[in-house]
């Protein structure tokens, strides 16, 4: 069966209810590498919540205090950062502390995805097939087949990725990315097609296929190049659309997602692989989640409106049952 039956897909329907807050704190920039990301995120998410009738305060931040955190008006936060201080978890321990509503996960499931070394572990564990991985250490023996992929435990949008095909290279890798990277992942290289799932409320939007002209998703590919490929419901081998559903659905639970993530995976001979699931994916006009949500029928401006909604939700039921 293929990615045509879209039965599955999240809809229009469950893109969140309730009333809306009188204004949005959205936040962007933060200190991580992918800072410049974060700013076009942010500034989208910002620019279509006001296309809604939103009242945004739209703020660029590094590391605020609490106090200045409490000093920005907004009723419910949009945290809109990627990185590890502003989306595996820092971030989040400083919202929980605000006390107002915000989007997305809350700190222990923002670690956990973070971490891609605890996350293949835990996924692993719910029945997701992972490559095979280990983390780098002096005095550990390096256990895999050529060629392997080397990447940060801890960051995402491919920073510091780095393709290898001998000792030799990952020595020059690890002396290279060493210096600002306190743990690095080493995990099987698949050759194959690359997929991810979207995933709005734990329900999976289309799966998107990512053909890059040059074979690698790097960082280039994903945001500042035109030339790579999109495509929504592919046409996969049988069994595989559910299988990939399923293995995104699991990665949510066993993290511990809410409102919104994207799952990674690749697909070879033997079936999809787990690469990493985000928490706050991004939201830029080359970012995937608002490609599968329009490819689904929902706008821009359902999606984060729908995203805002759920934060409110949430908090009001929280209220209810205390």
């Amino acid at each position: 069966m293929s990615a045509s039956n879209t039965n599955s897909h999240a809809s229009t329907s469950n893109t969140g209810a309730g009333v809306l807050p009188r204004s949005i704190l959205v936040l962007k920039g933060g200190p991580d590498a992918e800072r410049e990301v974060s700013l076009k995120s942010g500034g989208m998410v910002a620019a279509a919540l006001r296309r809604a009738g939103m009242d945004v305060n739209e703020v660029t931040i590094d590391r605020p205090s609490l106090e200045e955190l409490r000093g920005m008006r907004g009723e419910v936060v949009f945290p809109v950062l990627h990185g590890s201080w502003g989306e595996g978890g820092p971030l989040q321990e400083l919202l929980e502390a605000d006390g107002r509503p915000y989007v997305g996960c809350g700190p222990k499931a923002a670690r956990l995805a973070m971490d891609k070394i605890t996350s293949k572990a835990l996924v692993s564990e719910f029945g997701v097939p992972t490559p095979r991985s280990q983390e780098l250490r002096n005095n550990v023996e390096f256990s895999l087949d050529f060629p392997v992929v080397l990447k940060p435990a801890d960051d995402g949008s491919s920073v510091d990725l780095r393709i290898c095909h001998s000792m030799q290279e990952v020595m020059r890798a690890r002396l290279e990315i060493g210096p600002r990277r306190e743990r690095i992942l080493a995990e099987e290289f698949i050759i194959g097609r690359e997929l991810t799932v979207g995933l709005i409320d734990g329900e999976c939007l289309p799966i998107i296929e990512i053909r890059p002209r040059d074979g690698t998703y790097d960082y280039e590919a994903k945001y500042n190049r035109d030339d790579t490929q999109y495509i929504l419901d592919p046409e996969l081998p049988v069994g595989v659309t559910e299988a990939v559903r399923a293995f995104s659905r699991a990665a949510w639970h066993a993290v511990g997602c809410r409102d919104v993530a994207r799952v990674d995976f690749m697909l070879d001979e033997r079936g999809p692989w787990f690469l990493e699931i985000n928490t706050m994916p991004g939201f830029t006009d080359h970012s995937l989640v608002p490609k599968a949500a329009h490819h689904a029928g929902i706008s821009m401006e359902e999606l984060v409106t729908g995203l805002v909604r759920r934060a409110l939700a949430r908090a009001c039921a929280r209220r209810v049952a205390a």
